[in-house]
């Protein structure tokens, strides 16, 4: 158990240190104009993906906004249950995230897709519509990034073969920018 350990934190500890890691601030300047301009961010993902969406939508809705009294505008896509079964059958589990982005999303709005693979149809329609909406679209990925590294406008990616790992990065990548947001004063932001 010991090696297992030592295995993965070695395999974490390396993840760090790759050049994904300096993409991180283009999507903490994103998100603070987000919240500065009133635009909506949404998260999606499959699986772990998802329950991390909604985690990430906690942290930037109360976590970030503490110190000014209010959050940034977030939506995870996945956190509906009613909506996403009905989408999915009445239009194709491929279009669950897709068709909510049609209907809420605008332009200047962040689009964050979380993705092991980066090529699940459902999230890869996500960036389809939310490039085509015009919208700030961003990745956080594993593995080779798959279709999505090549749809997002920001693709955050790491190449590690290792679903925990990918998994992880995401909420490092989204506690990153949520702890940065939350030493921000919008009151001092806005006068300068």
């Amino acid at each position: 158990m010991k090696k297992h350990i030592k295995n993965y934190t070695n395999k974490l500890s390396a993840t760090l240190e790759m050049p994904a890691m300096n993409e991180i601030e283009k999507l903490c300047e994103a998100l603070l104009m987000a919240w500065e301009t009133n635009k909506t961010i949404y998260i999606c993902g499959n699986g772990g993906s998802a329950g991390n969406a909604i985690h990430i939508a906690n942290d930037f809705i109360y976590g970030a906004g503490m110190r000014n009294g209010k959050g940034l505008r977030v939506d995870a896509l996945s956190s509906n249950p009613s909506i996403l079964t009905c989408l999915a059958n009445d239009l194709g589990y491929e279009e669950i995230y897709s068709e909510q982005l049609r209907v809420k999303a605008n332009n200047d709005d962040i689009l964050i897709v979380l993705s092991g693979s980066g090529n699940s149809p459902n999230v890869v329609k996500a960036l389809e519509i939310g490039n085509a909406l015009k919208m700030k679209t961003f990745a956080i990925l594993g593995y080779s990034g798959g279709k999505c590294k090549h749809l997002a406008k920001f693709p955050i990616h790491f190449e590690i073969d290792d679903m925990q790992i990918a998994e992880d990065l995401q909420l490092i990548v989204a506690h990153i920018c949520m702890q940065w947001l939350s030493q921000i004063d919008l009151s001092e932001e806005k006068t300068l």
